[in-house]
C-alpha cells in the first residue's frame, strides 16, 4: 500500500519500521503505567521492557531464518532481507518470554504479575504493528472475490516481500490487527478481574493461539513456513502447542494460587 514513508534517491524510510516503532513505544508506555499503579519499580520495568523488546526483534528474525533455512542456504545473499523484515511473530513471543523470565528472576521481580501486566501491551502493540505489515504488503492474504479484498500496486512491495500485484487479496494484516485489538480489550477487562497471577498472560496465549490459527487459513504468503505444505503452517503448529501449554498453566496456577492476585 505505502511501503516507503520517505523516499529520497536511494534512501528511504520504511513505513513498516516507523509504525513498528510506534507500536513498541505504546506497549512500553502501557506497561510502565501498569507498573506505576502496582507500585513496582518503574526503572526496572523500563529496563525489562528494553530487554524484552530486543529479544522479540531478534527472536522473530531467527525463527524466520529457521523456517526458511533451505532458501537461505541456497541464497545466503538474501540474509540482508532478514534485517528488513519483521520476522515470525511467534519467534519474537517465545524469545521475549524466555528473556523476560530470566530478567525477572535475576532481579527478583514478581514474574507472573509482570507477565499479566505485559500481555495487554503485547496485544496492543501487535494491533498497531500489523498496520505496518499492511503498509509494507507483507503477511498478505489469499486471492479473494469478496467485498473486503485489497489490491496492492506498488512494485517495491513485490520486490521486497513478494506481494502479488493487481490482484484482490484478503487483508489479513487488518484481520490480525482487529483480532489483536479485540484480545487487548478482553485482557484489559480480565486484568481488573484476575484471581491469580499468570491468569491474564496465559489467557492471552490461549486466545491468540486459537484466533491466529484460524486467521492463518486466509494467509497467502509462504515465507512463514509450513510443516505440512498447504495444510499446517509453522504458526499453526506452534499455536497447537501454545493452546496445550496455556490450558495446562491456567489449571496449574489456579490451583497453586487460588487467592486474588491484587
Amino acid at each position: 500500500m505505502f511501503p516507503r514513508l520517505v523516499h529520497i534517491g536511494s534512501f528511504y524510510l520504511p513505513t513498516y519500521g516507523v509504525i513498528l516503532a510506534i507500536a513498541y513505544l505504546v506497549g512500553i508506555w502501557l506497561l510502565r503505567r501498569k507498573a506505576r499503579a502496582e507500585g513496582l519499580p518503574e526503572q526496572k520495568i523500563f529496563d525489562f521492557s528494553l530487554y524484552v523488546l530486543a529479544s522479540a526483534i531478534l527472536g522473530a528474525k531467527l525463527l524466520l531464518v529457521i523456517v526458511e533455512w533451505r532458501h537461505y542456504m541456497k541464497s545466503p545473499g538474501d540474509f540482508i532481507e532478514v534485517l528488513r523484515s519483521g520476522g515470525v511473530f511467534y519467534g519474537g513471543l517465545i524469545a521475549a518470554t524466555t528473556v523476560g523470565i530470566w530478567y525477572m528472576r535475576k532481579h527478583r521481580l514478581p514474574a507472573w504479575k509482570i507477565a499479566d501486566m505485559g500481555a495487554p501491551s503485547i496485544a496492543l502493540g501487535e494491533a498497531i504493528g500489523r498496520w505496518g505489515c499492511f503498509a509494507a504488503g507483507c503477511c498478505y492474504g489469499k486471492p479473494t472475490e469478496g467485498p473486503f479484498g485489497v489490491t496492492f500496486t506498488d512494485p517495491f512491495a513485490h520486490e521486497a516481500v513478494g506481494t502479488p500485484l493487481n490482484v484482490a487479496l484478503h487483508p489479513t494484516q487488518i484481520y490480525l490487527s482487529l483480532n489483536a485489538f479485540v484480545i487487548f480489550l478482553i485482557l484489559q477487562w480480565a486484568y481488573r478481574r484476575r484471581t491469580f497471577d499468570g491468569e491474564v498472560f496465559w489467557l492471552y496465549v490461549l486466545l491468540y493461539a486459537i484466533t491466529r490459527g484460524i486467521l492463518e487459513t486466509f494467509r497467502g504468503d509462504s515465507v512463514r513456513g509450513f510443516l505440512i505444505p498447504g495444510i499446517l503452517s509453522t504458526s499453526q503448529f506452534i499455536g497447537l502447542l501454545a493452546v496445550a501449554a496455556a490450558v495446562g498453566m491456567l489449571i496449574y496456577l489456579s490451583r497453586r494460587r487460588p487467592s486474588a492476585a491484587a
